[in-house]
């Protein structure tokens, strides 16, 4: 990795180079969020260079879950390697970098501080802009890098390990949020109830297969609503009641079909995400929907959101798997737009593992505004 000299790299150089001389806007994006180590390389926002992603699963299957320390620690030891292979398959350096893009938050304090203290230290090296990017509209923005034509506004359901929204895109980087879970969100009850019927981690992928060898139909599971809140989640006691069912099975001496308790579980959780995202859409007078998110890579929950799209004339946006779960590029394509915007931040960075996407979110998690 070339570094430049300090009076070619200053900031003031670098901020006010005429942008006009400049045919592209490259982004070098960095995420440590949770327990993938990931580099990207992103190109006026939609146009991918190289997208270099350093997994972490195999390591804390044996624990079940994710756990801080470990992947802090194996964040330190991927991260500059991560940067390094995300420049060369781009075939750029630092010098050709416009600016830094780095997630700091929400995720995991130790693990966000790794990708945080890579990125501020590049800059400070370089002189190269650093810019802070929100994880959800990492996320998010995902969408613009495979649908090129996507332009806010739109509605975007965001379903992951630790978050379920529904969102108005209403512009670049301006977010209203309309829907949100109360307790649980989506991906983690996926974790949970896995782990509940021996399935293992990553619950999600796991369930998915399950459940296409399923009966969804087999168990009546309670839909994971708010009464007094038509657009929020709670899939808290879904989860309570899988796992009575499982114990009321077992203290009867009585076996369960994984299979059909997978499909059962994952219908009630598809069902009442569909249903959200399609009435906001028709009320909020949308034709455009989004998914984002780890859960968005679930099978059945796209093949719903397709059928049901079609159904009501509104489009639907989805990105590709790989773009579903923690990667880099779709911080990249979010740095880009908050680049071209002016926002940028200096080496007081620091990391957010509560960082809230907007207001009604710190109203129900008391998050205070950073």
């Amino acid at each position: 990795m070339s570094i430049k000299s300090g009076e070619e790299t200053s900031s003031h150089n670098k901020e006010t180079e005429d942008s006009s001389d400049k045919k592209h806007v490259i982004i070098l994006a960095i995420e440590s969020s949770c327990d993938e180590t990931a580099a990207a390389v992103v190109r006026d926002g939609r146009d991918v260079l190289s997208n270099i992603i350093s997994s972490q699963i195999a390591l804390h299957t044996v624990y079940g879950g994710v756990v801080p320390e470990i992947a802090s620690r194996k964040h330190v030891e991927k991260v500059n390697y991560c940067v390094r292979e995300a420049l060369s398959q781009a075939d750029l350096k630092l010098e050709d970098i416009d600016a830094i893009a780095v997630t700091y938050g929400p995720g995991l304090v130790g693990a966000l501080l790794v990708g945080v203290s890579e990125a501020k230290a590049l800059s400070f090296a370089t002189g190269i802009p650093l810019v802070g990017v929100h994880h959800i509209e990492g996320h998010i923005s995902a969408n613009y890098i495979e649908n090129k034509d996507l332009e806010p506004p739109f509605v975007c359901l965001v379903v992951s390990g630790g978050h379920s929204h529904l969102v108005v895109v209403k512009d670049y980087g301006e977010y209203e949020i309309i829907g949100q879970t109360r307790d649980d969100a989506a991906g983690e009850a996926f974790d949970k109830v896995a782990r509940a019927i021996g399935l293992g981690y990553p619950g999600g992928p796991k369930i998915d297969k399950a459940a296409r060898e399923g009966d969804p139909d087999a168990i009546s599971f309670p839909a994971a609503k708010i009464a007094d809140a038509e657009y929020d989640f709670s899939f808290s006691g879904l989860k309570s009641a899988v796992l009575n069912y499982i114990n009321i099975q077992r203290m009867q001496g009585d076996d369960f079909n994984k299979n059909d308790l997978a499909a059962s579980f994952q219908k009630a959780v598809v069902d009442v995400l569909t249903e959200h995202a399609i009435r906001a859409c028709k009320e909020y007078g949308y034709d455009k929907l989004a998914i984002a998110g780890g859960v968005a890579s679930n099978t059945a929950l796209r093949t719903s959101l397709e059928n049901a799209c079609k159904e009501n004339n509104i489009k639907f946006y989805r990105p590709s798997p790989v773009l579903c779960t923690d990667n880099a590029a779709m911080i990249g394509a979010a740095g880009y737009y908050e680049y071209m915007k002016g926002v940028r931040a200096d080496l007081t960075l620091n990391a957010v593992p509560n960082l809230p996407l907007g207001d009604r979110e710190r109203r129900f998690h008391g998050r205070q505004s950073m």
